[in-house]
């Protein structure tokens, strides 16, 4: 139902594109799909994999964090990559990269090779996901048909992580664990093939382009340490040395980092001046709440429905179809409809205000609650909010962008959705406990209500200013 879902709404509006634009938006979409499916198809593959595989207890987390944490780690470097090397050149090594890591994973006969291959997943990820957003907004001017591509690019991305459980649970129970990681290759090899033959190269740098090797080690050092600090938390607790020396290590490097790209100038990672925009400061502030909220989500809700509802995995997953639908049609098709008639950044406070709503509605959830109007009511209502906000703020925080800077601005987005999402999580289980979920969906309100109030710092949309590409 999902898929003809999705379908439909991908060819309303591939029919309004020139062939050019519908291949750049078909690989951008494809790609995105992989990368946010591969963030939680394994979970519940994860003892199918353990018994296949012999995994000690401790060392199976590691099937996700290998991936999440160079992911999240090298999503800023990534972003650059695209702004120095070309897109197309790092899209398809994004791609290689993630195809050939699938296929390695997929085939793996130790616990160890399994791992690597995973981590090699997550580094393709980073380098991949940004140069999506990057193609997207290269290709389809500002506008009212970047809006509708990057309604589109959204819907996909939703898609992809509501579906993680469902698609997980379903190859698993009827084919292999394996088949979790083998389903990307012939996706990847479709896409590679594709990007080879039809993508355009958008041209070459005038210059021999130097990377900021400094830039680049401390930010990857920098989240990476981040990203470990905050994972040790859920399991071993703010205070453990395990949390502290990590966090503390993150702080040091990534304040080196802002004081090396201060330095570097017109070769550095991620040029500061761009920081200068409301649209992007503020915006990725947003992005960074919002983060910290709709990730979580889905970890609290799996829970709710398994320990308060008694459900079990499969009905969990297909619990979970109200909420992927609203968000695609509110994404794919409501938003960019109203965003020609409101600002944006009216239209963000709306649906943050939404989805506040319905997280509310969702706390109070109690054993004996039914479906209706334990699970989809609410969902309805805070998916609606999602789906509102998501494509304006997007936009917000990638337009008026030169386009020598487009990596970098989409490489920050995308960091700052995945630390956003870590930190969220981490620090609700610290403080609320996973077995607390009224009360982290009514933390999780208060933080949207936050997000809602921010979106007034932002430029209006009518009186944004391009941020100009020069040296400082």
């Amino acid at each position: 139902m999902v898929h003809l879902y999705m379908i439909r709404l991908y060819h309303n509006l591939m029919v309004q594109l020139d062939r050019a634009a519908r291949i750049v938006l078909a690989l951008a979409c494809a790609a995105q799909f992989m990368v946010v499916l591969d963030i939680s198809v394994v979970n519940v593959a994860l003892p199918a994999t353990q018994r296949a595989l012999d995994f000690d207890d401790d060392a199976l987390q590691w099937v996700v964090n290998a991936y999440a944490l160079p992911f999240a780690g090298l999503l800023l470097l990534g972003g650059r990559l695209a702004d120095l090397f070309g897109r197309k050149r790092v899209f398809l090594a994004g791609l290689i990269l993630f195809t050939g890591a699938s296929l390695v994973g997929g085939l793996a006969a130790r616990a160890a090779l399994l791992v690597a291959a995973r981590a090699v997943q997550g580094i393709g990820a980073a380098v991949l996901a940004p140069a999506t957003l990057t193609v997207l907004t290269s290709t389809f001017p500002e506008g009212a048909e970047r809006s509708r591509a990057l309604a589109l690019w959204t819907a996909v991305g939703v898609a992809g992580g509501t579906a993680g459980n469902l698609v997980g649970g379903v190859l698993t129970e009827f084919l292999s664990w394996r088949s979790i990681l083998l389903v990307n290759v012939p996706i990847g090899v479709a896409a590679i093939v594709l990007t080879v033959r039809s993508l355009a190269g958008h041209g070459h740098p005038a210059v021999r382009p130097r990377l900021d090797f400094a830039g680049a080690v401390l930010a990857t050092t920098g989240l990476i340490a981040l990203a470990y600090g905050v994972d040790q938390a859920r399991s071993a607790g703010w205070g453990a040395p395990v949390t502290l020396v990590p966090l503390g290590v993150a702080i040091v490097v990534l304040g080196g980092f802002v004081a090396v790209e201060a330095k570097v100038g017109a070769q550095s990672l991620f040029p500061l001046r761009l920081l200068r925009s409301r649209a992007i400061s503020v915006g990725n502030v947003m992005m960074l709440l919002a983060g910290a909220c709709l990730n979580p989500m889905w970890f609290f809700l799996t829970l709710a429905m398994q320990d308060v509802l008694h459900y079990g995995p499969l009905k969990t997953g297909l619990g979970f179809l109200p909420h992927t639908l609203v968000t695609i049609a509110v994404a794919a098709w409501v938003t960019p409809w109203l965003m020609r008639r409101m600002d944006n950044r009216t239209l963000v406070a709306i649906g943050a205000l939404l989805a506040a709503a319905g997280f509310l509605w969702q706390s109070r959830l109690v054993s004996g609650s039914d479906y209706l109007s334990g699970i989809f009511a609410p969902a309805v209502v805070f998916s609606l909010g999602g789906g509102l906000l998501n494509t304006p703020l997007t936009t917000t925080v990638t337009s008026g962008v030169d386009v020598a800077d487009g990596g970098a601005a989409s490489g920050l987005m995308n960091t700052t959705k995945q630390i956003g999402g870590a930190l969220g999580l981490a620090a609700l289980v610290a403080f609320v406990g996973p077995a607390n979920h009224g009360d982290a969906f009514l933390v999780i309100a208060a933080v949207m209500v936050a997000v809602a109030l921010l979106a007034y710092a932002l430029p209006a949309h009518r009186d944004a200013r391009r941020v100009q590409c020069t040296k400082r």
